[in-house]
């Protein structure tokens, strides 16, 4: 996938100003982690062309500070011009198209208006359970990006880290952890009545 390198917050700002959506990367690098997330965003194969910006913070170094994003590397995601949500870490190449394509994006139609929330489900291909939640979410009409902890070793430690459970499915909302299907709990984190 092609991207664009800036080299300053000026240039982030024309780069984004007339795109419905753009994403920018903020990596270190030299860094492990940074590394591979920009290796993977740019082995992904993309039909549609994107308007996908990079930004060392080695060199950068006004972008992350304006934005006031402390962690590198940080995807970042814009509509219209205004920053809606912000992914740390390096994700699998499969997280990135659904971020890239919009599917993990925002809350359900009855959230407050511009109030973006970042919902993760963590799952595995043999959960019922998952797929019952991911059902639900879909019914609800909130986007989200699905992490197979099966497939992807790293996430799975990270989920056991933030919620202390090794169980799927469990679903992050805004930093939260929910442990199985707790459809009032879900509820109640993304406002559906």
């Amino acid at each position: 996938m092609e991207t664009t390198p800036l080299h300053s917050y000026e240039d982030l700002e024309s780069g984004i100003s007339t795109k419905e959506r753009a994403f920018l990367l903020l990596y270190k690098s030299g860094a492990g982690e940074s590394d591979c997330a920009l290796e993977r965003l740019k082995n992904m194969n993309s039909e549609e062309s994107l308007n996908l910006f990079t930004a060392d913070v080695n060199s950068v170094r006004d972008i992350h500070e304006r934005l006031k994003v402390t962690t590198a590397p940080s995807l970042v995601v814009f509509e219209n011009g205004k920053m809606v949500n912000l992914i740390k870490g390096c994700q699998t190449e499969s997280a990135y198209g659904s971020i890239l394509s919009g599917r993990e994006i925002g809350g359900h139609r009855g959230g407050e208006p511009g109030k973006s929330r970042q919902v993760i489900v963590y799952t595995t291909p043999s959960c019922s359970w998952c797929t019952t939640l991911k059902t639900y979410l879909k019914q609800q009409q909130v986007r989200y990006r699905e992490i197979n902890v099966a497939a992807d070793n790293s996430a799975a430690e990270a989920m056991v880290r933030k919620s202390g459970q090794q169980g799927v499915p469990q679903t992050e909302i805004n930093g939260q952890m929910i442990v199985g299907f707790d459809k009032a709990r879900i509820n109640q984190l993304l406002d559906i009545k």
